[in-house]
């Protein structure tokens, strides 16, 4: 049975089979992020928890992995910093201590490293894809809810976001270089290889997933939310039942 799905998936690129792999858990890990940042989207303390949750792994990635699955333009390091800077203060740093979720997934990365760091490229694969994916749409989403918003603080919807901001570089085409690299890598891998990394796949929203529920400010982001939304209403009434 282990063989005929080996062989199955080897008729599909890496990188599909990669996402059929995840198709699941991806959607658990789409239903989280929307039930627990959807309203929260235009709080800035709550995006700046989503940075540090992630700002050591992509930091580990970046530091470990060969340029030849993670070139130098797919690097967001400094563009981490750039976003905690503006929402934190300059001095981010010296007050910044990783959470234990946040260490757990750093010791996880580290043993692959140990054991067989070809499995690495599971989670640059599905981190960077994501960025280039989800990562934008949220942050577009982040800016157009930020107009409307009598919370928001004027003047920063379009600062704060040099991490999905790749400048120069196309996102259609960032997207297509990862898939060929990550495809090329794929065919040169073992059966039994080939299937850690799609254990490994799934294991990488796992991880996501428990460093997402550690972020906060999403309860007090989402009233405010609701109490904006309740205003609305209001004034929609009191339109209504006044000229109409």
């Amino acid at each position: 049975m282990a063989a005929s799905t080996t062989t199955t998936e080897k008729t599909v690129s890496f990188t599909k089979a990669m996402r059929v792999a995840t198709r699941e858990i991806h959607n658990v890990s789409d239903g989280l992020v929307n039930a627990k940042l959807a309203f929260a989207l235009y709080d800035s303390a709550v995006w700046a928890e989503g940075l540090l949750v992630f700002y050591e792994i992509f930091k580990f990635l970046e530091q470990h992995v060969a340029h030849d699955f993670l070139p130098e333009e797919f690097h967001r390091t400094e563009q981490f910093e750039q976003d905690l800077a503006f929402y934190l203060g300059a001095d981010w740093k010296a007050k910044y201590q990783p959470r234990k979720e946040v260490c757990d997934y750093l010791k996880h990365l580290e043993q692959i490293e140990r054991e067989n760091r070809n499995l690495l490229v599971a989670y640059v694969y599905h981190l960077y894809m994501g960025l280039l994916s989800g990562g934008q749409i949220l942050q577009k989403r982040r800016n157009i809810t930020r107009k409307f918003n009598p919370f928001a603080t004027a003047g920063e919807p379009n600062r704060g976001a040099a991490l999905t901001s790749f400048e120069e570089h196309s996102i259609f085409e960032l997207k297509q270089k990862m898939r060929s690299n990550i495809d090329k890598f794929g065919e040169s891998l073992d059966d039994e290889t080939r299937q850690q990394m799609m254990d490994e796949s799934r294991r990488v929203f796992e991880l996501n997933n428990v460093i997402i529920r550690t972020v906060q400010g999403v309860n007090r982001a989402n009233v405010k939310t609701l109490i904006y939304v309740a205003l609305l209403v209001m004034i929609y009434f009191a339109v209504k039942y006044l000229f109409f």
